[in-house]
């Protein structure tokens, strides 16, 4: 069979263009399937934005149902000896606090040794901090770098580390607490052999019953070389002239829901003063607010209707989308019978007529201030799980969880594209055994021609003979 690139050469016609004109003629018959499939494609591209929007809706209204959103502090220290961070739980008010101790972990020291010289004793050290203990084994030939390394190893809440001091290299060993409960104590095996001797110690804790004020004593294994370089010892403050302990430089509890962070002692009282953050409560529902209003926005853009260019929005007339607009108008019709705001209007946010959220800045400001319980109330109910937020979720569920009013939509588009496919598969698989019948056709066109052409200058060349014999 001749090729296309051959075609028309037997018999001088324009085959080739003749046939490429005819496939561009059947192609066209994928032109409405095409169509149609970038249709449906431009509406799940539609609701793969609706369905961004409402996303960003939900996790909005989420953060007003969050116990934390209306229930927000913040705070103020006049000093720099004391940090603070507060939760949800912090009353608000005004509260003197005075340090007049850090907490501190106990550190000992060792005398001094080659760091590479062998400690030339060997067996069991035992080292206790509070109730948890470990032991680590020295063996001849070890050096004080190997003794330092093994008790890390452990991470048995004791850390040693090395110090030269110009003459001989010393273990220091420290709790890793602060506070009189981390104090620490090593025994050997053997009470007063060498090892002992040379690192044992016991760290006895004593309560005043008059005070409760807790001592520390140090004492060095019969012999001992290890000497105590600092005590531990608790944080001691107050607050409001209420005097609390600590076994760590970050107390919490001491005051409902707030932490301390101690970094000195204190001259003077410092001042902490908590309050009411109104500021990020606001900013909670504005964020609400702003979102709804990007919904409508692209709700908007997706149903417009230009008269003078005539176009159309991509879900112009689509039931899923009116049934949405629909549900959502409801829900931000949400009353609270029981509540001191019964309606997003009590709260200063008004629906304007072109669907969208506008905030009546002083009023929203007036019912934060005044009972943030019961804006809380209104979004989140009573329970903490009912009221608007609940109701908003509750419609968005029905919108885009799984069998929603989105994936039954989107669900049907894909099917409409899928049978498009097969439709778009037949019809290429019909142009092209149409084309290539034309050009079976046409090759057998060309060779016909070919031959009339060929006889045609045969006989033409006999007759020119014949008639220069006749005129001889």
């Amino acid at each position: 069979m001749a090729s296309i690139s051959s075609l028309g050469i037997g018999s001088g016609l324009d085959l080739s263009g003749l046939l490429d004109d005819l496939e561009s003629a059947e192609q066209e018959k994928l032109t409405p399937i095409v169509s149609q499939q970038q249709s449906y494609k431009t509406k799940l591209s539609a609701f793969g934005t609706l369905e961004s929007s409402l996303t960003a809706l939900r996790d909005a209204a989420t953060k007003l149902s969050d116990p934390e959103t209306f229930t927000a502090v913040k705070n103020s220290m006049t000093g720099d000896a004391v940090t603070a961070s507060t939760t949800g739980d912090a009353v608000a008010g005004r509260y003197q606090v005075s340090v007049s101790q850090l907490a501190q972990s106990q550190s000992v020291v060792s005398k001094g040794y080659g760091l590479e010289d062998s400690l030339k004793m060997s067996g069991t050290l035992t080292f206790s901090v509070g109730e948890d203990s470990f032991n680590v084994e020295v063996a001849d030939g070890d050096t004080l770098a190997d003794l330092r390394d093994a008790i890390n190893a452990k991470k048995g809440g004791v850390s040693a580390t090395i110090i030269n001091d110009g003459t001989a290299s010393r273990l220091v060993l420290s709790s890793t607490e602060t506070g009189t409960d981390s104090v620490m104590s090593v025994k050997s095996a053997a009470d007063g052999d060498a090892l002992d001797q040379a690192f044992g110690f016991t760290t006895a804790v004593s309560t005043d019953e008059a005070t409760g004020e807790k001592t520390t004593t140090f004492t060095a294994a019969s012999g001992g070389a290890m000497e105590e370089a600092v005590k531990s010892q608790n944080a001691e403050l107050t607050v409001n002239g209420i005097d609390i302990t600590s076994q760590s430089n970050t107390v919490e509890d001491a005051l409902q829901g707030v932490t301390f962070n101690l970094t000195s002692t204190t001259e003077s009282a410092e001042t902490l003063s908590v309050s009411k953050d109104t500021a990020s409560m606001t900013k909670a529902v504005k964020a609400f607010v702003d979102v709804y209003n990007s919904f409508q926005s692209t709700a908007d853009n997706l149903t417009s209707y230009d008269s003078e260019s005539d176009t159309a929005g991509t879900l112009l007339g689509n039931s899923t989308m009116r049934s949405i607009e629909s549900r959502l108008r409801s829900v931000l019709s949400y009353s609270d019978s029981e509540g001191t705001f019964s309606m997003l209007s009590d709260l200063g946010i008004e629906r304007q007529l072109d669907g969208t959220l506008e905030i009546d800045d002083d009023k929203l400001s007036d019912a934060i201030t005044n009972d943030s319980d019961a804006v809380s109330q209104f979004f989140s109910g009573a329970d903490g799980e009912s009221g608007l937020v609940a109701s908003i979720d509750d419609t968005m569920g029905s919108i885009l969880d799984d069998g929603g009013l989105l994936q039954t939509a989107t669900d049907g588009i894909d099917t409409t594209l899928s049978s498009l496919d097969d439709r778009y598969t037949r019809m290429q698989e019909s142009i092209d055994a149409t084309v290539e019948r034309y050009r079976t056709q046409f090759a057998s066109l060309d060779s016909l021609v070919s031959q009339m052409n060929s006889t045609s200058s045969y006989l033409t060349q006999q007759f020119d003979a014949l008639s220069a014999q006749l005129n001889q």
